[in-house]
């Protein structure tokens, strides 16, 4: 194995605190908290509220580092050994002895604006919003400020706000270019979310002299190896993908992380606790994105974020997946391999990488193989992955399908659990389907293929009646059961919905 750090540390706010005595199994809120950092604050121990939100220096997209806001609930502190960590408290410029220290500009902005009643879930609403903040590109999307107050505190400068950014055409995009998608994982039950609102859309741009903006310009601290053992559990991070193999090897009964997002909620609600926890989400050779002439293949450890900006689009029904999956505190931190490996038959990438027709390279001891995602699932929460192997990369074929759709039946908009997930892609030429494959999720104890739905398109005219029809096959696919997120009737209901959705929206896509 490589080579450890002698005394594990986690850079906190520019001062480096050593993780003893924390046991392997503590987060990143607990750890924080017990260092008298309480701006950080556990609302839902799940990932839900965004109450825990603190900022992690990661590798960039665009710049050589990204301030990246994360779960600190879910996250293991030991998984933070070596990196950067600033929390609220450190956002804000320290005075001289004797004097308040200097608001940072996201804080200003949500002090002056009433984006504050009971203060709990500010530092995370701040530190979410202040990722958005140093966000590279962010401000070349702007639009000039307009003279209007926004009727919601001082103006600052900065303009009314209260129109989304005409390039994007939503309120959801500020003429700041605040994407307010920053802050889906972020709740409050007080302010009613119009004053965050206006403190997200008035923020300008980071100063020269900003010393988080100009951290951008330097490279992350490379991922420690680590070894960190107490109390008879351990938390180890391999620096090879080798190194790992040769650890399951040893310790057979280890639980896998990359970016904690499930594990952590196991920790947390469940009282789990793992003898030996591994660590893979930052070994490089699950940490590659290649667009190649006969497929795209993306690292198992790859976060969605990195996956969604890196891909650019290119990859149309991801790209409609990524916003729709959980929160950006959440695809901050979750990768392909982690949706996959846990199996849940309510993943929601699952649906939509059956209907990209993807397969998983699985790597062992004895060298890798590739298993397409139709065979992959053998039962709920298993698969064919045999002990000792990793899921390294997953592989989507090209060319892609043009006509792609992804429908998440949910309770709320954003940041929920499906009730039912369909993923389309269909080739349509001259009127005809030639080819369609669908993906469903919430409906079988596996995400499955709508193989019967798929034939009862090809080779037919894409007509209303074939919509109709196919949509009754649709209808009977899969085992839906009762819970409490929906009925059993109201899940097939909602399968044939989203094909008869399909055609509709493909229809008046062609009509205009």
């Amino acid at each position: 194995m490589a080579t450890s750090t002698p005394t594990p540390f986690i850079t906190v706010n520019g001062k480096d605190t050593p993780l003893a005595p924390a046991a392997p199994h503590t987060t990143a809120l607990d750890f924080l908290r017990e260092r008298g950092l309480t701006g950080t604050k556990e609302g839902c121990a799940e990932g839900e509220c965004g109450a825990c939100s603190v900022l992690v220096a990661r590798p960039g997209v665009d710049k050589p580092t990204d301030w990246v806001a994360v779960n600190a609930c879910l996250v293991p502190a030991a998984a933070l050994d070596g990196q950067e960590v600033i929390t609220s408290e450190g956002l804000a410029t320290p005075g001289e002895p004797g004097t308040a220290p200097a608001l940072h500009p996201v804080q200003e902005e949500m002090a002056v604006r009433g984006g504050s009643q009971c203060g709990y879930c500010t530092p995370g609403f701040v530190c979410s919003m202040a990722a958005e903040y140093y966000r590279p590109g962010r401000c070349a999307h702007a639009t000039p400020a307009e003279d209007a107050d926004t009727g919601h505190g001082p103006d600052h400068g900065h303009g009314d706000h209260d129109h989304g950014d005409p390039k994007h055409g939503d309120p959801e995009h500020g003429p700041n270019g605040f994407d307010l998608h920053a802050l889906s994982g972020n709740l409050c039950r007080c302010t009613g979310y119009r004053p965050i609102r206006d403190a997200a859309f008035a923020v300008g741009a980071p100063a020269a002299d900003d010393p988080l903006a100009r951290r951008r310009e330097q490279s992350p601290p490379a991922p420690a190896a680590t070894a960190y053992t107490r109390d008879d559990s351990s938390f180890l991070r391999p620096g090879t993908l080798a190194e790992a193999l040769e650890l399951l090897r040893e310790r057979p009964g280890a639980v896998v992380v990359a970016g904690s997002t499930d594990w952590g909620v196991e920790v947390n609600i469940r009282s789990r606790r793992a003898p030996c926890v591994i660590a893979v989400d930052r070994l490089p050779e699950l940490r590659t994105l290649h667009l190649g002439s006969d497929h795209v293949e993306i690292g198992a450890a790859q976060t969605l974020t990195e996956i969604e900006r890196r891909l650019e689009g290119a990859v149309p029904l991801l790209a409609e997946l990524f916003p729709q999956f959980a929160s950006r505190l959440i695809r901050n931190s979750a990768t392909l391999g982690g949706n996959l490996g846990t199996g849940s038959p309510i993943g929601d990438s699952p649906p939509v990488l059956l209907a990209l027709e993807a397969s998983v390279v699985l790597a062992g001891a004895d060298g890798e193989r590739e298993v397409p995602l139709g065979d992959y699932f053998t039962g709920y929460r298993q698969s064919v992955r045999r002990p000792g192997e990793l899921i390294r990369a997953v592989r989507v074929p090209l060319p892609l399908s043009p006509v792609t759709a992804f429908h998440k039946i949910a309770k709320r908009r954003f940041d929920d659990i499906s009730s039912v997930a369909v993923a389309f892609a269909l080739d349509i030429q001259d009127g005809t389907v030639r080819k369609a494959r669908i993906g469903l999720g919430g409906v079988a104890a596996t995400p499955i293929r709508a193989l019967a739905t798929e034939a009862a398109l090809e080779g037919r005219a894409w007509t209303a009646e074939t919509a109709e029809a196919a949509a009754e096959v649709l209808r009977s696919q899969g085992t839906p059961m009762d819970d409490h997120r929906a009925s059993a009737g109201y899940r097939s209901a909602m399968l044939g919905q989203s094909l008869l959705k399909l055609y509709a929206q493909t229809t008046e896509a062609v009509s205009s």
